[in-house]
């Protein structure tokens, strides 16, 4: 048995006992990490493809070490204009072990104190469609996140979104613990053009660690069904 998850804005192909080298996931070695977003499972010769994900199937792994990928150089120089910079590059990655492959719903058993940066995927087809109660319908929102996934953050587009991760900047976590000067300092080296500041993403990211749905998304539910969120 075999599924192909999406974390980090990649897909891996994984079985247990696999070990995988993903975007930087927050916790410790030995942590338990659950993969929700899963798009395929083939057990035997019978596979099953999500739309765009599998809800009743989880993958669940344990944390080998925090590591850092080779040094990644980047050169620029403008003839004749006396002007050439010179950058270094290191990913901050995460060695996964997978441990099982878990279906008809059911969840892994986190270890006391475990890390658990990628949200489980509810993936219920009871909220798709027809509206529900307020309540179920922002906690519908809020589960299957991915805490990798940035641009769930109002303001950070396809090409942000890039610059953020060269930087090393790979999760809400990150952008959370930012502080004044943090904000500032990747302001100026990111040429952001003060849009952290202007679109909240600190406050953002804080929201979204505590389980409320992205702020764009929460907005276009609110104009669709004239509630108030």
């Amino acid at each position: 048995m075999f599924a192909v998850i999406k974390t980090g804005g990649k897909q891996f192909r994984v079985a247990a006992n696999d070990e995988i080298t993903i975007a930087k996931l927050e916790g410790n070695p030995g942590d338990t990490v659950a993969f929700g977003s899963v798009l395929m499972l083939t057990d035997g010769e019978k596979s099953t493809i999500g739309a765009p994900f599998l809800g009743d199937i989880t993958v669940a792994g344990e944390i080998v070490e925090q590591t850092r990928g080779e040094k990644v150089i980047a050169f620029k120089k403008r003839r004749r204009q006396n002007s050439k910079r010179k950058r270094g590059f290191r990913a901050e990655l995460t060695v996964v072990r997978i441990t099982e492959i878990l279906t008809g719903g059911k969840k892994p058993e986190m270890k006391k104190g475990a890390a658990a940066p990628v949200a489980l995927k509810a993936g219920s087809e009871a909220v798709k469609g027809k509206a529900a109660p307020k309540a179920a319908k922002s906690e519908a929102k809020a589960e299957g996140l991915d805490a990798s996934n940035l641009s769930l953050i109002s303001g950070v587009g396809p090409t942000i979104e890039k610059k953020l991760r060269a930087a090393g900047i790979t999760s809400w976590n990150d952008i959370a613990a930012w502080t004044e000067a943090d904000v500032a300092k990747w302001d100026e080296e990111l040429k952001l053009r003060g849009r952290a500041t202007r679109e909240e993403w600190v406050e953002q990211a804080r929201e979204l660690l505590a389980g409320k749905p992205p702020r764009a998304k929460a907005d276009q539910a609110e104009l669709a069904s004239g509630e108030d969120y």
